[in-house]
């Protein structure tokens, strides 16, 4: 059995039989000859149904996850809808994280629900909550692990098991965490999401999504619904983040050792009030972290003194750590959730502190990370 890395490297990048193409190439072409009516060459006969490229990252991305389908889609949200289309119908339930990411909050309030889906948010680190929120028509457990932004960590083999019990699918957005940190697959998952625009893109210069799964009927029919509306990514986003995915294993453990080290600067300072981060001791997920992660991850938030006026400053203050939404990419980056990736879940159940600042600490020199946060801090302090 392969390797991650070699896996991350080879799996369905094996050379160019007609050329030797090491690389993977950027299959460029709309549409494929056909050798008479029906006669598919190559197996391909229009992109949107299919792209060599495309199939190139899925069969790396299924490798890493440890499934034997993966789907590409043009975005996370893109590789949701299509999901949720799939799973759900009018009438039907959803539960979703109590600190769910913004964007899927959106498509489950604003657009799901105006079908007559239903959903209940709930903190799935409470396995006795997740049971009593389950009703007869619950059909998905959508979870985070851990959540954003609050870093909240679930035990996915006993959300899987509750999930199995009840009939419901789980679903586990894995975008934090990387294949590289956690596989849910192996631990009772139905599906694995992730936003490979974040940590699998892992260098801020191409939006995707994807979907893993080992359920061959369950794959033909995200397959057909994607097909049918047309969310897929163009062979350049593919080649992009075929090319990003080499690195992952090397990137993530930079990713956390860094992380690591701000965690504990932050929770150490004065003007921070909390951390959250799983691999901090006194973190209420920690065990469990450690048990289904191979590492803790690049992501950390924390709380400042001073309130919502205090936490902006500090984001406008830092200078390496760049003000900007999203993640996961190899420089760090900074941000207020509660008015940029999370706004859309202000005055709702799922509204975040006001004085959180959320970190995608990156792979620069930790000593510079660590003096632009203490810096940062201090101005904030003024």
């Amino acid at each position: 059995m392969r390797g991650f890395s070699t896996n991350a490297i080879h799996a369905g990048q094996e050379p160019d039989p007609s050329t030797g193409d090491v690389i993977t190439p950027i299959h460029v072409s709309s549409t494929f000859a056909q050798d008479g009516v029906g006669g598919l060459r190559s197996g391909y006969e229009y992109s949107r149904s299919a792209n060599p490229t495309r199939t190139a990252l899925q069969e790396c991305l299924a490798a890493l996850e440890g499934g034997r389908h993966a789907v590409a889609f043009g975005s996370g949200m893109g590789a949701s809808d299509v999901l949720m289309r799939v799973l759900l119908k009018p009438g039907d339930h959803v539960v979703i994280p109590h600190d769910a990411y913004g964007g899927t909050f959106r498509l489950v309030d604003k657009v799901l629900a105006l079908w007559g889906v239903e959903y209940t948010p709930v903190d799935l680190a409470d396995i006795g909550a997740l049971r009593a929120a389950l009703r007869p028509t619950t059909r998905v457990v959508w979870c985070e692990t851990p959540t954003n932004p609050l870093l909240g960590i679930a035990d996915i083999a006993a959300v899987a098991d509750v999930s199995r019990t009840a009939g419901a699918r789980l679903v586990v957005d894995n975008t934090f965490a990387s294949p590289y940190l956690q596989q849910p697959l192996a631990l009772g998952a139905d599906v694995v999401l992730h936003s490979t625009t974040k940590y699998v893109g892992g260098h801020s210069d191409v939006v995707g999504g994807a979907l893993v799964t080992g359920d061959d009927e369950l794959a033909d029919a995200i397959r057909f619904t994607q097909n049918s509306v047309g969310s897929v990514p163009g062979p350049f986003d593919a080649w992009l983040t075929l090319r990003g995915v080499k690195t992952l294993a090397v990137r993530m453990e930079r990713h956390s050792d860094n992380a690591e080290r701000i965690a504990e600067l932050l929770a150490a300072h004065p003007a921070v009030t909390r951390v959250y981060y799983p691999g901090l001791a006194e973190h209420p997920g920690h065990e469990i972290a450690a048990k289904q992660m191979r590492r803790f991850g690049g992501m950390v938030s924390f709380t400042v003194a001073g309130g919502r006026d205090a936490a902006l400053r500090v984001c406008a203050a830092t200078e390496i750590f760049t003000l900007a939404e999203s993640l996961g990419g190899v420089e760090s980056l900074i941000e207020h959730p509660g008015a940029m990736t999370h706004a859309s879940v202000a005055g709702s159940a799922l509204e975040v502190p006001d004085d959180l600042v959320r970190l995608s600490v990156g792979i620069e020199d930790v000593e510079d990370l660590a003096e632009d946060l203490r810096q940062a801090l201090s101005a904030a302090d003024r």
